[in-house]
């Protein structure tokens, strides 16, 4: 590759990873990636840095029989909080199952591999996976987004996914077709998140 196209590509790469734009889950409509798009997305996940290659993190597809199931523990876990819940909050948690047509929970394991390995270092690994996945699948045509909340970290919710007490529900990562935006926000300027270390200004 010449310098030239070297310098295309540069540029190109850098304005589609600008472009990257988080998709709400209920704007994720079918059709979602296939079996050989959703191979290539867990391949990028696994370029991402890991060290000692323990792979700590793991991605818990729910496939479409398993929704259902999944929209209970997010109402168990509701209740679990706010055992006050009225119907209506309670049919929201359900639904939140039922968006996207790829949805998956990020996993990350902080007993897995050397102890000497800190936890945010393995979460920053597992963030780095998904952001590959957030990427790829956009360059295939389709959009992403990421949810979390108070429902990961309940232990009905904990429990029904099958989790070690070593194991930590980070987020949902949300994948489909877009069917509408919300208008693009401006990024953070980087003088907002460099420093140089020794200048005071």
């Amino acid at each position: 590759m010449s310098e030239i196209e070297n310098d295309n590509v540069t540029r190109l790469a850098s304005q589609w990873m600008a472009s990257r734009q988080t998709v709400l889950p209920k704007r994720l409509v079918a059709p979602g990636p296939s079996a050989a798009e959703l191979d290539q997305l867990f391949q990028a996940a696994a370029a991402a840095p890991d060290h000692d290659l323990i792979n700590p993190w793991r991605f818990l597809i729910i496939p479409e029989h398993k929704r259902l199931d999944l929209g209970e523990l997010f109402a168990a876990a509701l209740l679990e909080r706010d055992p006050s819940a009225s119907p209506d909050q309670l049919a929201q948690a359900r639904d939140k199952a039922l968006r996207a047509p790829l949805l998956m929970v990020l996993i990350v394991d902080e007993a897995k591999g050397s102890a000497e390995i800190d936890l945010l270092e393995r979460v920053l690994s597992a963030g780095c996976a998904v952001q590959n996945v957030m990427l790829l699948a956009q360059a295939m045509g389709y959009g992403s987004g990421l949810t979390s909340g108070k429902a990961l970290k309940a232990a009905s919710f904990r429990a029904g996914l099958g989790l070690n007490p070593s194991e930590h529900a980070i987020c949902c990562l949300s994948v489909g077709t877009v069917s509408s935006r919300k208008p693009f926000k401006a990024r953070p300027e980087v003088a907002q998140f460099t420093r140089v270390w020794g200048d005071s200004t």
